[in-house]
């Protein structure tokens, strides 16, 4: 394999050299690049940083008030683009005139970079937004869906289509798809079905030379990279086609919170064996705050075949019919039965709560005695909590290199840390760092794995020399991201966007000749 990229690599390098015309230029002219983008589309797709409707346009989807300050790096303009062809002159623009672009979705970013930057930069963001069609075949069983569509609406234009069908991925609705997807997309029906990376069949992505590609135009290698490598690394995919999975008409679910006194370490410490073990149709996931762990559990089947399996493995909760309530797929993504399904397809933002998140992987169940110390972390702070998401299932059957998420087989679960404030949250990020330093003892290492979609510069960013990001400045947060699929994600990125066209603090850098 590694042979047959650098060939490929190589090819593509010197065909892209000497057939392209467009190329970046050592200085960017930022009133070209705007009057080059009005000429060719609508003038009301292009938000410049003076026009009247700027700063609506860009808080339109920030999730994270921390990025709305005067001190993030903001835009140069934001482009809303309405068709595949908007988007393809946008990057023409940008290579012509040397502003490089970032592309959001959702706005979900944990470090706000499809439409902020960390360091000084002139640069323009693709607004997907209004690309948020979804297409549902019936007879097939997929669907397309527009990168600017949320979580939340692919999930009711599925149901409303054939409330037997759904689609695996996160529970947050207002998830940008092409986020999300980008990524990975863990769910609570991951164990099951996989990941929603692993039921993409086809999508259209415009590259680093304005080409519109599908599948087959863009070759099985950049298919693979796009498919959980990260988002804007590669180019911009517009849409993706996916396989849909089948739900029964209604699902059993439950929440049970325990308490330290009602034995809360006990259980926890039992959930890590048999989480992972479960039968398929079961997800655990758990949700530690202060002096409690609440389990939610997602069950594809009924009540009672639940409180069944549950009495026969994992007693240690004592759950019970009265703890468990049926609804359907849809119901349980709202959160429960009394609100509408409706409520799916609202984009509303808050910028109330500031929040900061990091991940670990583990593969080692955590003993008794750490959890009991864990648990008086969350004395010290009660803005803080950590989401574990069991694995097993589908997911050890899976293949590492199957596509770039590489927390497969193996793996028990994973941790999100979140931490949320109002203020000055020097304390609480303080205590999250070092809470994290701590746990470092007890998750996966060489690499200690993390989560893209859970982005964290913490732990790495990008050197950039000679215009170009470096493959060891990136493997150092890279192949926490990726293991042992970061060399080949390099390799495909220097294949199709050598100038490294597409680029943020932690995208792919491209394996050039001279580090092979």
């Amino acid at each position: 394999m590694a042979i047959m990229l650098k060939g490929f690599a190589l090819a593509f390098l010197v065909s892209f050299l000497s057939c392209h015309l467009i190329s970046v230029p050592s200085q960017a002219s930022s009133d070209d690049f705007l009057q080059c983008l009005r000429e060719k589309m609508p003038s009301e797709l292009v938000h410049a940083q003076g026009s009247s409707d700027f700063a609506a346009v860009l808080v339109s989807s920030i999730r994270n008030p921390k990025f709305f300050t005067d001190t993030t790096v903001r835009p140069l303009c934001i482009l809303t683009p309405t068709d595949a062809s908007h988007v393809q002159d946008a990057v023409r623009c940008g290579r012509w005139h040397g502003v490089r672009l970032r592309v959001r979705s959702g706005g979900h970013d944990y470090e706000g970079l499809s439409y902020r930057s960390a360091r000084p930069e002139v640069f323009g963001v693709v607004d997907l937004a209004n690309l948020r069609a979804v297409s549902v075949n019936k007879f097939e069983s997929t669907a397309w869906v527009d990168s600017g569509a949320t979580i939340g609406e692919l999930y009711y234009a599925i149901a409303k289509n054939d409330p037997r069908m759904a689609f695996p991925a996160g529970l947050c609705p207002t998830m940008g798809v092409g986020g999300h997807f980008s990524g990975g997309g863990i769910g609570m029906m991951m164990r099951k079905h996989g990941l929603a990376i692993d039921k993409v069949l086809d999508a259209k992505l415009v590259n680093a030379n304005g080409d519109l590609l599908d599948r087959a135009g863009m070759g099985e290698e950049l298919f693979w990279a796009i498919r959980g490598g990260g988002g804007e690394s590669f180019g911009i995919v517009l849409s993706w086609k996916v396989q849909l999975v089948h739900v029964p008409s209604a699902v059993a679910v439950f929440k049970i919170p325990k308490t330290l006194d009602q034995g809360a370490i006990d259980i926890l410490t039992r959930w890590q064996e048999v989480g992972p073990l479960l039968p398929r149709d079961l997800t655990i996931r758990v949700i530690v705050q202060g002096q409690q762990a609440l389990f939610q559990a997602l069950y594809l089947g009924t009540c009672r075949s639940l409180v069944a399996t549950m009495g026969y493995q994992f007693r240690e909760l004592n759950m019970t019919s009265a703890d468990c309530r049926s609804m359907t797929w849809l119901q349980f993504v709202v959160g429960n039965t009394d609100t509408p399904v409706e409520a799916l397809l609202s984009r509303n933002t808050s910028l109330s709560t500031f929040t900061k998140n990091k991940s670990d992987y583990v593969r080692t169940a955590i003993s008794k005695d750490v959890w009991r110390n864990i648990f008086s972390w969350f004395e010290m702070n009660g803005a803080g909590m950590i989401i574990l998401e069991p694995h097993g299932g589908s997911m050890d059957s899976i293949h590492t290199a199957a596509t770039p998420y590489p927390h497969r087989s193996g793996v028990l679960y994973n941790i999100q840390y979140v931490v949320f404030w109002q203020g000055d949250g020097t304390a609480t990020t303080t205590w999250l760092g070092n809470f994290y330093d701590f746990m470092g003892n007890y998750v996966s290492k060489n690499p200690r794995e993390a989560y893209v979609n859970y982005r964290d510069l913490d732990i790495g960013q990008n050197v950039v020399m000679d215009g170009v990001s470096t493959f060891d400045s990136g493997k150092v947060w890279g192949e926490q991201y990726f293991m042992s699929n970061f060399e080949r994600l390099a390799s495909v990125k220097a294949a199709v966007d050598p100038t490294d066209y597409f680029r943020n603090e932690q995208s792919i850098p491209p394996l050039l000749q001279e580090h092979r």
